[in-house]
């Protein structure tokens, strides 16, 4: 009798330490796979991290972009007014007989001028 008691008590045993393990097991793969979950979980935030900035350079890219080409036509319009100025101050100049030959090829050198600086801002435009 005390040996079928013993042998039901170690037969218990191994089955408690048997379902213990079996706990433990579950735990241990429960563990892993929430580890997997929270490296999925960060790939995925790095991924959308990446796109957000590429994102914002493309932005950044397209805003400087814009940013020149209205600084090329701010100063297309500068040089033509002032062509246009100068070119009204010249006729005017000339038609009053004020211009000596010496100012006469002055002002027809900044005039020329001038206008190069409208040829330069058209092709940045």
């Amino acid at each position: 009798m005390k040996y079928i008691i013993l042998i039901f008590i170690t037969t218990f045993s191994f089955s408690l330490n048997a379902q213990v393990i079996k706990k433990s097991e579950k735990a241990v793969t429960e563990t892993l796979k929430l580890k997997e979950d929270v490296l999925k979980e960060d790939a995925k935030a790095k991924k959308t991290e990446k796109k957000h900035k590429k994102a914002e350079k493309s932005q950044k890219r397209t805003e400087k972009k814009q940013k020149k080409a209205k600084k090329a036509q701010n100063r297309l319009d500068s040089a033509t007014k002032r062509l246009k100025s100068s070119q009204k101050k010249y006729d005017r100049l000339k038609r009053k007989g004020k211009l000596s030959p010496k100012q006469d090829a002055k002002w027809l050198r900044k005039l020329e001028d001038f206008g190069e600086d409208i040829k330069k801002a058209k092709k940045k435009v």
